[in-house]
């Protein structure tokens, strides 16, 4: 449901505003100075605000600049009325940012007609905002291994539909990408594509990450996942981490298609369509009770395996280069090839951490190498040097070894903590504190951890 906030002095107008609107289905909240509608436009998610100008503590184009100053990518619409309008006055408001200009007497057919406009407008900005985030992130699943051309074709053939898909595993094999470009040749394709990653939101807040909270709830105003991608598609990674109450709660959402915020009076409606990935064996955790079976089978409509690293090493060279002109772009280094010695020692090697660890190590040995223009077998990381039967890699010294094995050591388990540094830290077996000491000394920087 729509939100509006009507802001006027005059009592009778903001009663009639209200009327009007709640009976076209909107849901509204009214204020009578400007102090207020800027303190509730600080708290609550408006679609639009019919905003007078004549207020009784301020002037309400000064109102209209803060508004549109607190948040221009996700703020309302600001329709501006006036009793006393002029032309020099439209003209300021336009340049502040208002979408409208309505004169008083207000009628009844211009003023539903504007408001429409405007919660239709700032759906377009929203959702353009989301494509500019999840542009970079558009790929296409790389290869010429039989598992990735059997992936592919698999993609083409149902991406068109509707169809849930659950898309099982291992950590780093490309679940995302998978799930992006299922999106991507669908028939959703014009509309967003919003992910959510169910281990990464404690169990306190996913609700609200799902469903969005509205004013009064301990999560503030938000919009949810599900709401954001209202049209397009919501990817639901590492669902088998859901909590029971939670996957009950999506279940209802799934069938119904419709779900009320945290703290909320309404439910919304969406139209989503919903691709989960998984690194569990899902039946084994229906079997333990920690997945409900009725939320599996909603899920498993379509299921997708994507295959391990080391199950299409053929595909190593062709990602490896890709990747590279990938970095290449980003740190300007374009003329950077690697050569065949070190391509068959990274293919040699088992990558338990998949397509993601080979990624990582991609932009640590650019990052590492930054005078280098062919990247050779000695610049690999150490443990993918040892692990192809390399010997007495090229250290000065046994210190500089050493401290080369235990900076890579470190930055796997990071890796496979997706750059948690507690979590890190705890598989280490070491303090967090004395965790960040020694990633000082070794000179690996934040950045490090979250590649």
């Amino acid at each position: 449901m729509n939100h509006i906030l009507v802001v006027d002095d005059e009592a009778d107008i903001r009663a009639t505003l209200q009327a009007i609107l709640a009976e076209e289905g909107y849901a509204v909240t009214t204020a009578s100075t400007a102090a207020e509608a800027v303190a509730l436009v600080r708290d609550v998610i408006y679609d639009a605000v019919l905003l007078d100008i004549w207020l009784p503590d301020r002037d309400g184009l000064e109102a209209l600049e803060e508004i549109r100053k607190a948040d221009p990518a996700a703020g309302p619409e600001v329709v501006v009325i006036s009793g006393h309008a002029s032309i020099e006055t439209a003209v300021r408001a336009t340049k502040l940012g208002a979408f409208d200009f309505l004169e008083k007497p207000l009628t009844l057919e211009r003023t539903l007609i504007v408001v429409k406009n405007a919660i239709e407008t700032r759906r377009l900005r929203l959702e353009n905002h989301e494509f500019q985030r999840q542009v970079f992130a558009r790929g296409t699943v790389t290869g010429e291994s039989v598992p990735v051309k059997a992936l592919r074709q698999q993609i083409r053939l149902m991406a068109p539909t509707n169809g849930r898909v659950l898309i099982y595993g291992e950590s780093g094999t490309g679940k995302e990408l998978i799930a992006r470009t299922i999106h991507s040749e669908s028939l959703r394709k014009d509309h967003v594509f919003v992910e959510l990653n169910c281990a990464a939101i404690p169990e306190d807040f996913i609700e609200a990450e799902l469903f969005g909270s509205r004013r009064g709830s301990a999560q503030g105003d938000k919009r949810g996942t599900f709401e954001r991608a209202h049209g397009g598609t919501l990817f639901l990674d590492e669902v088998g981490d859901m909590s029971l109450k939670t996957q009950a709660k999506v279940l209802r959402a799934l069938d119904e298609q419709e779900f009320t915020p945290v703290g909320a009076a309404h439910p919304v409606r969406v139209d989503v369509r919903v691709i989960a990935a998984t690194n569990k064996n899902l039946e084994e955790e229906i079997a333990k009770g920690n997945f409900r079976e009725d939320f599996f089978y909603r899920l498993n409509v379509i299921p997708f395996s994507v295959p391990p690293l080391r199950e299409r090493k053929e595909d190593i060279p062709l990602l490896a280069r890709e990747m590279i002109r990938e970095f290449g772009r980003q740190y300007g280094r374009q003329r950077v090839e690697i050569s065949d010695e070190a391509l068959s020692a990274l293919q040699q090697y088992h990558w338990p951490g998949n397509v993601r660890e080979l990624k990582n190590i991609v932009e640590r040995m650019l990052i590492l190498n930054p005078q280098v223009t062919r990247l050779e077998r000695k610049h690999l990381p150490v443990l993918v040097y040892r692990s192809t039967g390399a010997r007495g890699a090229e250290f000065p010294s046994l210190q500089s070894a050493r401290e080369a094995y235990e900076r890579d050591y470190i930055l796997r388990k990071l890796d496979e903590c997706h750059g948690n540094v507690s979590r890190a830290a705890e598989v280490l077996g070491l303090e967090r504190s004395h965790l960040y000491r020694k990633m000082k000394a070794l000179g690996i920087t934040a950045r490090d951890a979250q590649a």
